[in-house]
């Protein structure tokens, strides 16, 4: 191939700079044109990019958010805003995409790919819901963040004997929630893949801990659970301790990346552009192990997420 594209489509992540910036200078060492395209499909749709060279990802490897930009593109899910993406890539002389960003981002990659514009995806979520990577670009920075804040949280909540009923991203995955609720050792961790029942896996692990003599408390909520204004309540009225709730929101998504997350998206972003490079599309690169691998996205978009179980019995023996 001799020119590519590179995009970020869906939520920022930590890392999809570092990511761009491995993508455009392998590109460039490679002998290859390397286009940038901003904010993700719709800046494919309608033509919004520019040639990248060595200096135009200079210094962006410890910034976070990306400096393509991204957004949401209703019009690149029709027959008719997929043809005009086609249509840019042939006038361009676009041979290939790497396309970084989530599950979303790669259903568009997987369309063009089978239209003959070969694409390859990379990671980019702090959700850590993509089946086959073990870590997504922007999931161990995410983790930290939470971490910081948490324990931030936690200070007051000692100072005062409350609880701190904390609502975190991730979506329908708790990923999140349960790595980072171990970490801070919360008294209880809320997430979709594990049923609960509030009297019994809060309430009463409240009060066996009370019995203790520990008077402050930290719950854990899944995003895809929310309702913590109302689970702050009750535990108020059932209880007596004097109970707040924080959604963290977007803080999650910005910040320096960690150095993990730089290591991964620089090795993932390379990875990408030599199986480009090999005129092989139609992937997802991962991570298995300590391995980088890449999977043919239909497999990758099939495969079924699974929370580590043992890690959540794990939090509950430790965190009364």
């Amino acid at each position: 191939m001799k020119t590519i594209g590179v995009l970020t489509s869906g939520g920022d992540a930590p890392g999809m700079n570092a990511a761009v910036r491995a993508v455009v200078r392998t590109g460039c060492e490679s002998g290859m044109r390397v286009m940038g395209i901003r904010r993700g499909y719709s800046g494919l749709i309608h033509g919004d990019m520019y040639e990248m060279n060595l200096r135009s990802v200079s210094d962006i490897i410890h910034r976070g958010g990306t400096m393509l930009y991204s957004a949401r593109c209703p019009e690149f899910q029709t027959e008719s805003g997929m043809q005009k993406a086609i249509d840019v890539c042939h006038e361009v002389g676009l041979e290939g995409i790497v396309v970084i960003g989530g599950d979303g981002s790669f259903r568009g990659a997987r369309d063009l790919s089978m239209r003959g514009i070969p694409c390859v995806g990379v990671p980019g979520t702090i959700d850590n819901d993509i089946a086959c990577c073990d870590y997504t670009i922007g999931y161990d920075t995410a983790m930290n963040t939470i971490m910081d804040m948490v324990d931030r949280i936690r200070d007051t909540t000692e100072s005062h004997d409350r609880c701190s009923v904390v609502e975190v991203m991730g979506r329908k995955a708790g990923y999140l929630a349960l790595n980072a609720g171990l970490a801070i050792g919360a008294t209880a961790i809320l997430i979709p893949e594990v049923e609960y029942d509030i009297e019994r896996d809060v309430i009463e692990r409240m009060r066996r801990t009370q019995k203790t003599g520990k008077q402050h408390f930290v719950i854990i909520v899944a995003e895809g659970i929310g309702g913590v204004d109302a689970l702050a309540k009750r535990i108020q009225e059932t209880t007596g301790v004097e109970s707040r709730a924080t959604i963290l929101g977007h803080v999650q998504r910005g910040g320096s990346p960690s150095a993990r997350d730089r290591v991964l998206a620089s090795q993932m972003g390379n990875k990408a552009v030599h199986l480009l490079l090999n005129g092989v599309g139609n992937r997802v690169v991962a991570t298995k192990g300590d391995q980088i691998v890449d999977y043919d996205i239909f497999d990758a978009l099939n495969m079924k997420n699974q929370i580590d179980l043992d890690l959540y019995r794990i939090a509950h023996e430790i965190s009364i």
